[in-house]
């Protein structure tokens, strides 16, 4: 299997490139590989015809061979693996949970701290490994040729929740097409930091920092980073932090935490985004204690993928499938309630 060299990059948006062109009126006949290669940089014949193989490469929304015949204002739309670098995975045996599988598809639910695939600095114990060990011991119980995941989207290191991973070509262009077309539900769960004054939509361009490459931010005037969209809505108020579902409309690279930061209300605990030290509450050394003692408990951001629905690629069945909160984010809100409840919403210091 064939993985990017990029620990970073853990959405589904940065594992293919997306090309929409459109034939000129005067086009002429012609084959389309030979079409894409002389419109898309850096792009080889072998290359589109691996994603026509796999349904990637579409002629007006029906999906076509390489050997199909470009015809004026026909509109082609491409999703296409980025170049990879390969790396030698190898099957690991680590605790994975599995809340479905079949022939086609794996559906999991991501432990936090577990890389989901090998990278630079990353080269074993991750997710893609463990999944490796796990279809490899189903091939030798089956007899079956052993399975291979095929990766359509990503979540942070130290984001917990619902993933899932085909486990054949076809799956993989099916449920790649599904994020391309943005018909996947997915929810999140995220405590922020401030009290969120109702719910809302964030729109607005992110992409990688100038100041810092190893975070992301929102370029408001759109002259930089890619479109994004997060529709959030209040759940539960605590005061100093709001509990919100983010609902995704775009995949991009850290979005929820970008766009939550961008309107004021980090994510507790974020260490990459400076949610890991106090940004709303009183100057009491009883509240900081608190504090101290919420990070102890969640060293990471406040962060779950708590919904996955999608359509499944071989039998378009409807699935749904839902992960509650993870021990650790549980204490948290538990210790927030008790706190809320014990000071009261007016508390003296607040800010």
């Amino acid at each position: 299997m064939s993985v990017h060299d990029d620990a970073e990059l853990e959405n589904e948006e940065e594992l293919f490139e997306h090309h929409r062109i459109v034939a000129d009126a005067g086009q002429g006949m012609v084959r389309l590989d030979k079409f894409l290669v002389d419109r898309l940089e850096k792009t080889s014949r072998t290359r589109v015809q691996d994603a026509c193989d796999n349904g990637f490469v579409k002629a007006n929304g029906v999906a076509v061979k390489s050997s199909y015949k470009v015809k004026p204002k026909d509109v082609i739309t491409v999703e296409m693996p980025y170049p990879v670098r390969e790396i030698e995975l190898i099957p690991e045996n680590l605790p994975i949970e599995i809340l479905f599988e079949d022939d086609d598809i794996i559906v999991l639910n991501k432990a936090a701290g577990m890389v989901v695939h090998p990278g630079h600095g990353n080269y074993s114990g991750t997710l893609v490994n463990a999944v490796m060990y796990h279809l490899q011991q189903e091939s030798y119980k089956t007899k079956k040729e052993q399975a291979r995941p095929g990766l359509v989207h990503r979540l942070d290191k130290l984001t917990t929740g619902v993933m899932v991973m085909a486990k054949n070509d076809y799956a993989l262009a099916h449920l790649s097409n599904q994020f391309f077309e943005r018909t996947i539900n997915r929810r999140y769960i995220a405590l922020v930091w401030g009290d969120v004054e109702k719910d809302g939509t964030i729109i607005g361009n992110t992409g990688r920092s100038v100041q810092d490459r190893k975070v992301f931010t929102v370029f408001p005037d759109g002259s930089n980073g890619k479109h994004a969209v997060t529709h959030y809505k209040v759940l539960e108020r605590f005061g100093y932090v709001t509990l919100v579902e983010c609902k995704l409309e775009t995949g991009r690279t850290h979005q929820i935490r970008v766009h939550m930061k961008y309107i004021g209300h980090t994510l507790f605990g974020d260490p990459e985004y400076g949610g890991d030290k106090i940004l709303k509450g009183t100057t009491f050394s009883k509240y900081k204690q608190f504090i101290d003692n919420c990070f102890k408990l969640l060293p990471r951001q406040a962060l779950h993928a708590r919904l996955l629905e999608f359509h499944h690629p071989r039998t378009g069945e409807w699935l749904s499938f839902e992960k509650t909160y993870p021990d650790d984010l549980h204490e948290v809100l538990e210790k927030w309630r008790r706190y809320t409840r014990s000071t009261g919403s007016d508390e003296e210091g607040g800010q």
